[in-house]
């Protein structure tokens, strides 16, 4: 019975694994499409009021069964986890590819490593630390494995470290403080926090001083309407369930998911792949394999 569980456990992992790879690895295709009008300011302030909005009914109940003394640890959650990555992605793609921005991404796991183990006495055996490594390494030759890597505005790409270090404190924050909270109840109350602080940002950045009924700023509107949606709402809640039944060391390990993800959007735009690209993509997986085995 109890293996029955745990089996049925991993097989939950790791389908929220394969559905965070797919969302997050389509969002920056969403924040490029959304920065076509938009300033990168008014993408991630849109991305995060969507968000807020879309989970208010569930936040007053999170109101409700989060105990008080949780509290700063949830609104902290929404800021690291979620508010000023949002920002610092929109702005390094202005000058950045993609590709480099998800390459960067997936430092995630080893600064989770590294914060978890220095500053929150997390617990990692060797087999774990070998499967991120690993993992990176797969992923650091895919990405020499394309044929066009674009180097320019890499001071940008500092902007993408400092978000993938704030992410690897949430998830420790997240697994030490909050792993008695529901996860829908942390994210509802967490972005709905962050509505009006959102609304300022894009009233300061003139938003809505924009031709709002213009086909250019519908679409943009729209693409990081659905970027909240999709890549911050749906995506939080199903990150912060697999934080607490996988750990957060492999929760963190979703960012070696993505560039299957954009791999696919290129196969579509008509790019192919080699040999040396699945081998790469194999290498990755057996990382992840890896992190999550027992």
């Amino acid at each position: 019975m109890q293996q029955n569980i745990a089996l049925r456990e991993k097989l939950i992992n790791w389908v929220l694994f394969t559905l965070l790879s797919i969302i997050w690895g389509s969002s920056f295709i969403l924040m490029k499409l959304g920065l076509e009008t938009l300033s990168p300011y008014q993408v991630a302030s849109i991305r995060m009021l969507s968000a807020g909005i879309i989970l208010i009914p569930f936040a007053m109940e999170g109101f409700r069964k989060i105990p008080k003394k949780e509290f700063l640890y949830v609104i902290l959650s929404g800021l690291l986890g979620s508010f000023f990555p949002a920002y610092l992605f929109c702005i390094a793609e202005t000058k950045i590819d993609s590709s480099i921005a998800g390459i960067l991404n997936a430092l995630t796991p080893l600064f989770t490593i590294s914060v978890g183990l220095f500053f929150f006495q997390m617990k990692a055996s060797k087999q774990k630390i070998i499967g991120v490594l690993v993992g990176f390494v797969g992923l650091c030759l895919l990405f020499l494995a394309q044929k066009n890597i674009s180097f320019e505005n890499l001071s940008y790409a500092f902007l993408v470290l400092i978000a993938t270090l704030l992410y690897g404190i949430n998830v420790n924050m997240v697994s030490k403080y909050l792993h008695n909270a529901g996860a829908m109840n942390i994210a509802a109350v967490a972005f709905t926090l962050l509505i009006i602080p959102c609304f300022i940002i894009l009233y300061l950045t003139g938003y809505f001083s924009l031709l709002l009924l213009s086909m250019p700023v519908i679409k943009s509107t729209g693409f990081s309407f659905l970027l909240g949606f999709g890549g911050t709402a749906i995506a939080t809640v199903l990150y912060y369930r697999l934080v607490k039944s996988a750990g957060g060391l492999f929760a963190s390990t979703v960012t070696y998911g993505i560039p299957f993800v954009a791999l696919f959007w290129g196969i579509l735009e008509g790019e192919s792949i080699n040999l040396l690209q699945c081998g790469c993509m194999g290498i990755i997986l057996i990382g992840v394999w890896l992190t999550n085995k027992k």
